[in-house]
């Protein structure tokens, strides 16, 4: 069983979705456990995944459905499930933040989907196999399979909520539609030129062909490229992120925000890496040159948008098109350092986002409102959630030691050795956006201060709220606990932010990408 650890990362999930849909007809209070110890389990096997790929030689770990073995078989004659040390750490950070998310639900879930149990958490484990399972696969069409469970599923768990997320998931199902569909394309013409699906059988392929030139394998890369923008809500294509977000039943909102736009990162590196190739990616077209500039644009755009929100959740979906933008930029500075940096940012930002949904969850759960006017000396009634919460926003502010400081060191390490300027400006510019951000949502928290900033207290001390305002009136446990242990995890990963990096650079030695300038 351990030997197939990975194999048992989906299994796990799978036969829980079909206990949860039959428990459903039986008791739907069996639902709930059976959720959290299918997760569990599914939790378990990626730590043992994690640990074959960081002890074995080769770092990866292999497995071909049917029993087949690389061995006896090529690559390419079955369905490949294959995780290296990025895989695995990715993998690992969808299976972590489902667990928690999944234990975080209980009364949420009931409250907003009464009588929908079974279909929610059936709907949710199936969400987290496909994420899981994107990042493993080592076929490209199966990616695009696993993409598509992830969206269903996701579409589903949208809609399953209010009138209003009806029309957000309408938004969101035809631009993941058309990501969907470019992708597919893509790895159509990659077919065609290469004659095989899988990854590493296509980079391959590649590298010992003269394709570096090919103008299909050109319009493979762009098909596939804009189509992974979409799918990651990449601006201008977020259209879809805020309102589906903002829209969607709470534990929806804090399982989705972490995973999926950072999940689609992930495939951006992977196709990269290992299927179109360093040298193809990166000295063959001209994303180079003009994707930087579109990160400019992107992260801009995106902070505006979020200093003009006076709503928490809305503001968070416009700060994680920003984030996209500093991973995407991370990557396409072409350089060791920024792509350390984008791996990295893609863990901080999981862990962090997930504090700040988490905590946005309790707020709505107890104020009825995630409005900043509702704010009003929230600190005083819920002091370890609120310190939970700023944990994550002091995360993605990029405060020392929380994890989001280290990952954006790195990524401003990479601007600067590639001398990419204007990416360095504009990621010091959104800091200081996020910083007025939050600090404002600080004010109203601790300080109690109207929306034009005049201090409703009379004197010294006094906040001018209520007793009944300032009753002591913290989340139940089965809420705090999980945005307390997110909160934990945001600060061990930024103390142990070496490790973390030890690992990425061990799976980065083999691509030999530039330590200096080196771009178009």
């Amino acid at each position: 069983m351990m030997e197939n650890a990975i194999a048992w990362i989906f299994i796990f999930p799978l036969i829980g979705s079909v206990l949860v849909a039959l428990a459903g007809f039986v008791n739907r209070k069996f639902c709930y456990p059976i959720s959290v110890l299918s997760m569990a389990g599914s939790c378990w096997a990626g730590i043992e995944t994690l640990r074959q790929a960081m002890s074995s030689p080769s770092h990866e770990v292999s497995y071909i459905l049917g029993g087949w073995t690389l061995d006896f078989f090529p690559r390419g004659v079955g369905i490949e499930f294959r995780a290296d040390i990025l895989a695995a750490l990715i993998a690992m950070i969808v299976l972590g933040v489902g667990l928690i998310v999944t234990v975080y639900s209980k009364i949420h879930v009931e409250k907003e989907t009464p009588n929908k149990e079974s279909v929610y958490y059936s709907l949710m484990l199936l969400q987290i196999t496909g994420l899981a399972g994107i990042c493993l696969t080592g076929d490209a069409f199966n990616l695009y399979v696993l993409i598509e469970v992830a969206a269903l599923t996701g579409y589903g768990l949208i809609a399953i909520g209010s009138n209003r997320a009806a029309a957000a998931t309408f938004n969101y199902l035809i631009l993941g539609t058309i990501g969907a569909s470019l992708y597919l394309l893509g790895v159509g013409y990659l077919y065609i030129k290469t004659g095989t699906l899988n990854m590493v059988g296509i980079r391959e392929v590649i590298e010992n062909s003269k394709l570096a030139n090919s103008e299909t394998l050109q319009v493979a890369f762009v098909l596939i490229g804009v189509g992974i923008l979409i799918k990651m809500a990449f601006f201008p294509f977020h259209a879809w992120l805020p309102n589906a977000y903002c829209n969607a039943p709470t534990t929806t909102s804090c399982l989705l925000a972490p995973l999926v736009t950072k999940v689609m990162i992930y495939v951006m590196i992977r196709m990269i890496l290992s299927v179109f190739g360093v040298k193809f990616s990166f000295e063959s077209t001209i994303w180079v040159s003009w994707m930087p500039w579109l990160v400019v644009i992107a992260i801009v755009c995106a902070a505006f948008l979020a200093l003009s929100q006076r709503e928490i959740k809305r503001m968070l979906a416009y700060l994680i098109v920003a984030e996209v933008g500093y991973m995407v930029g991370g990557v396409w500075i072409y350089n060791y350092y920024g792509l350390i940096g984008s791996i990295f940012h893609i863990i901080s930002d999981a862990c962090m986002t997930l504090c700040l949904f988490l905590g946005a969850g309790i707020i709505l759960h107890k104020c009825k409102t995630t409005h900043f006017d509702g704010l009003r000396g929230l600190f005083s009634r819920m002091p370890l959630t609120m310190i939970g919460f700023f944990i994550g926003g002091f995360s993605i502010i990029g405060l020392p030691p929380t994890c989001g400081f280290f990952s954006k060191w790195y990524l401003i390490t990479g601007g600067m050795v590639s001398q990419r300027w204007e990416y360095m400006v504009v990621l010091m510019f959104s800091t200081m956006v996020m910083v007025i951000l939050f600090f404002r949502l600080i004010e109203r928290i601790h300080l109690a201060v109207e929306e034009s900033g005049k201090n409703l207290g009379k004197g010294h001390g006094d906040l001018g709220l209520t007793k009944e305002q300032t009753r002591f009136d913290e989340a139940p446990l089965i809420m705090l606990i999980p945005l307390l242990v997110a909160a934990s995890i945001v600060l061990l990963i930024g103390v142990y932010n070496q490790d973390v990096v030890n690992q990425i650079e061990i799976f980065l030695k083999a691509y030999g990408l530039p330590t200096g300038v080196k771009y178009k």
